[in-house]
């Protein structure tokens, strides 16, 4: 598996330090491609701007090494790893063609005699190799940096699980690492907390935040056997659920899972790549030999210098190849993108396949709204006006958690109206809250509420249904 480039590692530090990896990946590729670009500029003014000094050709080849074989480095180990396999990839002609360039110029600077042509020094190609690395490194950094967008996306996701569960055991409540949770344990969670595991619940009632699975911003009514899925938050009650789904298994861990063999998966296009690459690669090491051999053998004098040249040549056009870099690149940019605005793509395959999409179908209001609620519309009856009727609702309402109730304060205070406080404030699960403001008895929450305290909708009712009606 090393043999092939691959680092194994299990499942735990691929969960935890996927980020940290691709962060350390773009830092590594970054200070590269830095370091042969200013070199590589360097060595292109020297070459065809700075007129000739004693010591400016070993100059260029100073300067032209390291790029060579640290900045290029990558290319000669996936080269490495390729023939092992008894296959060729791109690695192995941008090795190749640069190494040409490197060690042709190198040759000409030790031995400059060896390549005089009509009394013509030598050209040399540091520049040539060392901008040819550059620029593919450029390509690696930009590849690099798309993937660590999506690894970010998959750190927050690994983020919103707790560390600590409180399990009951043997009529005890005490707090273990989630790790150590295991199926069947009985798992209490107190208002503000957020769900260990996947589970059902046991005992209690609640409203849970699932907006980071569903979309959805208004919390969802909990009752015993219903289901509950770790990581949401749990916004009011307090409930007992048993675990029924742990580490792996977890809805968290597959969202996880697929975001990662996402990164890794490859589309129908980029397997064609690859394939045109493992025969691409031969051929072109293949005509640029064969491009040696017709120049030594029939070339003019110096036949070995006009052989090593147009072999140079043919590798270094041939070297950065658009369909072996760009498919690659691209896919890493379309998921990359994708995360950073919460859009999960399963695979590559199927990001190939959306450029067929004719439409999209969508259920969620958080999908299609800013994912919060906002106050639409306040109808008052006509003893009252509707700034009054937001004031006492805001008061009401206030330092509750409860996105209704958030978004009725906000409205209140885009308003600038002044809050009185409350006091007697009892949430009501499922139906809303009750308090007292200003010695006025308030009821605020959905019609079964209202219905069931026997309270006269004194014909805001069909009021209410076509707001309803509307969304």
């Amino acid at each position: 598996m090393k043999e092939a480039g691959y680092e194994p590692g299990t499942e735990a530090e691929t969960l935890e330090d996927v980020a940290t990896a691709a962060r350390r990946e773009i830092r590594t590729v970054r200070n590269r491609f830095i370091l042969a670009a200013i070199l590589g500029l360097a060595i292109f003014a020297l070459s065809m701007l700075v007129p000739d000094f004693t010591g400016k050709l070993y100059l260029l080849w100073a300067l032209a090494t390291p790029v060579q074989f640290w900045a290029g480095w990558r290319f000669y180990r996936g080269a490495w790893g390729a023939l092992r396999h008894r296959t060729a990839d791109m690695n192995t002609l941008i090795a190749v063609g640069t190494s040409a360039a490197y060690f042709y110029s190198m040759v000409a600077v030790l031995f400059p005699s060896l390549f005089v042509v009509g009394g013509i020094e030598p050209h040399l190609y540091f520049d040539t190799s060392a901008m040819i690395i550059a620029l593919i490194l450029l390509g690696r950094f930009l590849e690099a940096r798309a993937k660590g967008q999506t690894s970010e996306a998959i750190k927050k996701l690994i983020g919103l699980q707790p560390r600590m569960a409180l399990v009951v055991r043997d009529g005890r409540e005490i707090e273990i690492p989630v790790d150590d949770v295991q199926v069947g344990d009985l798992i209490l969670v107190r208002a503000g907390e957020r769900v260990p595991v996947d589970g059902i619940i046991r005992r209690g009632y609640s409203s849970v935040d699932e907006s980071m699975i569903t979309g959805e911003s208004i919390p969802v009514e909990k009752k015993v056997g219903d289901d509950v899925i770790g990581a949401t938050i749990n916004k009011t009650g307090r409930f007992e659920f048993e675990a029924t789904k742990v580490g792996k298994d977890t809805t968290l861990a597959q969202i996880i899972r697929l975001v990662e063999e996402a990164q890794g998966s490859k589309a129908p296009i980029q397997r064609l790549a690859d394939v045109i690459a493992s025969y691409f690669v031969p051929i072109v090491i293949g005509i640029a030999s064969i491009t040696f051999i017709v120049w030594y053998l029939v070339g003019p004098a110096p036949a070995l210098t006009f052989a090593l040249l147009n072999f140079v040549a043919v590798l270094i056009i041939a070297c950065p190849c658009a369909l072996g870099l760009a498919t690659p690149t691209a896919i890493m940019v379309g998921t990359g993108k994708g995360a950073e605005y919460g859009i999960l793509i399963r695979s590559a395959a199927a990001l190939e396949r959306s450029n067929r999409i004719s439409a999209v179908l969508l259920d969620k209001t958080g999908t299609l709204t800013q994912g919060e609620p906002r106050v639409t519309d306040v109808i008052a009856v006509p003893s009252l006006s509707r700034d009054e009727v937001l004031r006492l609702a805001a008061s009401a309402e206030y330092g509750s958690e409860h996105p209704l109730a958030e978004a009725i304060v906000e409205a209140s205070q885009e308003k600038k109206l002044e809050l009185s406080p409350a006091s007697d404030f009892n949430a009501i699960p499922g139906h809303g809250v009750e308090a007292s403001v200003e010695g006025k008895k308030l009821l605020l929450g959905n019609l079964r509420l209202m219905k069931g305290r026997g309270l006269p909708l004194n014909g805001l009712g069909e009021k209410a249904e076509r707001l309803w009606a509307r969304g």
